[in-house]
């Protein structure tokens, strides 16, 4: 039997929280996947409440992390994560782990993805970016970190918010290996 695929999805204090509970709600509904570890810091769920909602994160399928628990298992690679994805993230949060600071769980989970060489996807929501986030984010990727903004598509003519994020939603599902129904550019309208 094949081993379900365990995932990180940290939230961090950035605006955009709506990528981050769409890309939650979606997962929690493949059975293929096993263990969705849920690290929010203080004030991604700030955001969350001010933005939307903070309810989607109270989902059973979720292992609940807090942000200061360092000796969570995400804080380890025996724990064999498979990927991460940080959603959205700050671009404070991106300097830290650009630096290996890991002074908190998110920071230090994607610190272990990095030493393992396994998936980090960030997904920075920021603009305009100044010179000091853009060499972090040049530093993550070379580091082996996978950088995908959340800046959404307008090829599928999205017609509300969510399915204007959902775009975002589904490159990170993509970059996941997550086999799922979504738009395909093929240069036809």
């Amino acid at each position: 039997m094949d081993r379900k695929k365990k995932l990180i999805v940290a939230v961090t204090g950035a605006s955009g929280s709506i990528y981050a509970r769409l890309l939650c709600e979606y997962l929690s509904r493949i059975e293929s996947i096993g263990e969705i570890a849920l690290i929010v810091s203080e004030n991604g769920s700030q955001v969350a409440i001010f933005e939307d909602s903070d309810d989607w994160m109270r989902n059973p399928r979720f292992t609940r992390y807090d942000c200061g628990e360092m000796f969570a298992a995400p804080a380890s690679g025996s724990a064999r994560y498979d990927a991460m994805v940080v959603v959205p993230c700050s671009m404070g949060t991106a300097g830290r782990i650009a630096a290996g600071t890991s002074d908190n769980l998110i920071c230090r989970a994607a610190d272990v993805m990095l030493k393992e060489r396994r998936r980090l996807i960030l997904v920075p929501r920021e603009a305009p970016m100044s010179t000091i986030h853009l060499q972090n984010l040049v530093r993550l990727s070379e580091a082996g970190a996978i950088v995908c903004p959340a800046a959404p598509s307008f090829y599928s003519c999205p017609v509300d918010i969510e399915s204007l994020c959902m775009t975002i939603v589904e490159r990170i599902l993509s970059l996941l290996d997550i086999d799922t129904p979504r738009y395909e550019w093929n240069g036809i309208r």
